[in-house]
C-alpha cells in the first residue's frame, strides 16, 4: 500500500489523503518544519495527524475508522473519552428502558460529537447543536463516515436554540464550556457557557431528562445549590483518575438524589448509593495498632468515592475500619470481595525510626509509594528512603488512630 503511494507522488501531486497516511505516524513539531509538499493543506494535515494521534489513546475505536475529521487541538482535549462516552450511553439507556420511549435526543454543546453519537444511536431522531462553524462541519462529516442514521447538525447558540424549538424531547444533554473569555479554566456553573442556573426551567419544561456534564473540580454540594430535580449524581473516573461529574434530572422527581460512584478501566466498578445512607453512614475507626496480627489487609478507596463523599458508606457495606478519620485508609482481618478501590495485604508497618525503617526495608530498593493524612509528600519520602519508583512492594505513608505516623509495607492483592 505504501509503496504504492510513493509511486502516486511521483507522477502526481500528492493529495491531503495521501500525506496524512504517509507522515500520521510522525511527530508533528518536526513535519512542521519540514518543505511543504505543493497542493497539500500542511495546517490541515498536521491538525489531522496530531487528532489521529490523539485518538490512538483517547479514542481507539474511532481511529481504526478510516476518513473521519479530527478537529483543533483544544476540542480534542476537551472532548470526552470513549469510555465516559460509552457510560453516558448506558446511563441514558438505563432511564429509557422502553425503546419507544426513546424518540428524540439532542445534544445542545456538540463540540466534537463524541458523547453525542454515542447516546444518538439508542435513539430515533438526534440533533447536534454546536455554535461553532467549524466543529459543524467536522461533526456533518464524521456523522455520516459512522453511518448515523437521524442525526442533524444545527449551527447555533444552545440557549437561542432551545428557547425557539418547539420540539418536546427525550433526553437533553449538556457539557457547559468552562473556559471564560480569555481562556482560562472555570468550575462555578454560573462561569460556564452556557449558565446551566439561568436556563434551567427552561431546560426541564422542554424535557423530562436533562443530562449535564461538569468539571470533576466542581463542589458536589454547591452544585445541589443550583440545580433542582436531580435524580441522579455520577462522579466519574477513568483508571483511577475523576473525570467529569454528570447530574441526572427528571422534572418529574421529588426525591433525594442517588449518588453513582464509578471507575472505568480495564474492570468497571460502580458503587450506588443512596442519599439517606450517604448522610447515617457511621464512622468506624480501627481500634488496635495497624501493626496487630488482626489487621491483614488494606484498602484505598477509588477516586469517585471519596470525591463523592461516600467513603464512611464503606464501613458498614463492606465491614471494614478506618485507620484514622482523615485517612480514608481502610483495614479488615480478612480479604473483602468487590471492594470499590485497590486492596493489598498487610506484610509490615512501622514508625519512622531510622532503626526500624532500616529493618522492614531490607533488601528494597524501588516501591509503589501513597501518601493518605500524612505530612510529608510522596517525593519528599522516596527521597528520604531512597527508593526508586515501581516494583511489588506497595508502601502507604498515613495517620492512625492513636495520631502517631506509621509506614505500611504490602503486596497487592492477585
Amino acid at each position: 500500500m505504501y509503496m504504492s503511494l510513493l509511486i502516486a507522488i511521483f507522477v502526481r501531486k500528492m493529495t491531503n489523503e495521501e500525506y496524512i497516511l504517509l507522515h500520521r505516524q510522525d511527530d508533528v513539531r518536526a513535519l512542521a518544519f519540514r518543505a511543504v509538499e505543493e497542493g497539500v493543506d500542511i495546517k490541515w494535515c498536521l491538525q489531522q495527524i496530531e487528532g489521529w494521534q490523539k485518538a490512538c489513546e483517547k479514542l481507539p475505536q474511532w481511529a481504526e475508522v478510516d476518513g473521519l475529521w479530527y478537529p483543533p487541538a483544544l476540542s480534542m482535549e476537551q472532548c470526552s473519552s470513549e469510555h465516559t462516552a460509552e457510560y453516558k450511553k448506558s446511563v441514558v439507556s438505563r432511564l429509557l428502558p422502553d425503546v419507544s420511549e426513546r424518540l428524540c435526543f439532542t445534544d445542545l454543546t456538540g463540540g466534537y460529537g463524541i458523547d453525542f453519537s454515542y447516546m444518538a444511536s439508542l435513539f430515533a431522531e438526534s440533533c447536534y447543536v454546536e455554535r461553532n462553524a467549524e466543529l459543524c462541519r467536522v461533526a456533518e462529516h464524521n456523522f455520516k463516515v459512522l453511518s448515523l442514521a437521524g442525526a442533524k447538525v444545527v449551527c447555533a447558540d444552545s440557549t437561542e436554540y432551545l428557547r425557539s424549538a418547539t420540539a418536546n424531547y427525550s433526553v437533553l444533554y449538556l457539557d457547559p464550556a468552562r473556559r471564560d473569555d480569555v481562556g482560562r479554566k472555570t468550575v462555578a456553573i454560573g462561569d460556564c457557557t452556557p449558565n446551566i442556573g439561568a436556563i434551567l426551567d427552561v431546560l426541564l419544561c422542554a424535557s423530562r431528562y436533562v443530562v449535564i456534564k461538569l468539571s470533576p473540580m466542581l463542589d458536589i454540594s454547591a452544585a445541589l445549590v443550583v440545580l433542582k430535580c436531580v435524580r441522579e449524581i455520577h462522579v466519574v473516573s477513568v483508571k483511577g483518575e475523576c473525570k467529569e461529574l454528570l447530574f441526572v434530572l427528571d422534572r418529574l422527581y421529588e426525591g433525594k438524589p442517588v449518588y453513582y460512584a464509578v471507575n472505568l478501566g480495564l474492570s468497571d466498578q460502580v458503587f450506588t448509593c443512596t442519599h439517606e445512607e450517604k448522610n447515617s453512614a457511621l464512622l468506624q475507626v480501627a481500634s488496635e495498632h495497624v501493626a496487630s496480627a488482626s489487621a491483614t489487609c488494606i484498602y484505598e478507596p477509588h477516586a469517585s468515592i471519596l470525591k463523592a463523599g461516600l467513603q464512611d458508606v464503606l464501613c458498614e457495606r463492606y465491614a471494614v475500619e478506618k485507620l484514622h478519620p482523615m485517612s480514608n485508609l481502610f483495614v479488615s482481618s480478612s480479604p473483602v470481595q468487590d471492594f470499590p478501590g485497590r486492596g493489598f495485604e498487610i506484610v509490615a508497618s512501622c514508625g519512622f525510626g531510622k532503626k526500624e525503617l532500616r529493618a522492614m526495608l531490607a533488601g528494597v530498593t524501588k516501591a509503589n509509594i501513597t501518601a493518605r493524612n500524612f505530612p510529608t509528600s510522596v517525593a519528599e519520602l522516596r527521597k528520604k528512603l531512597r527508593l526508586a519508583e515501581g516494583g511489588d512492594v506497595y508502601l502507604f505513608a498515613t495517620t492512625v488512630a492513636d495520631g502517631s505516623h506509621r509506614l505500611i509495607r504490602c503486596i497487592k492483592h492477585g
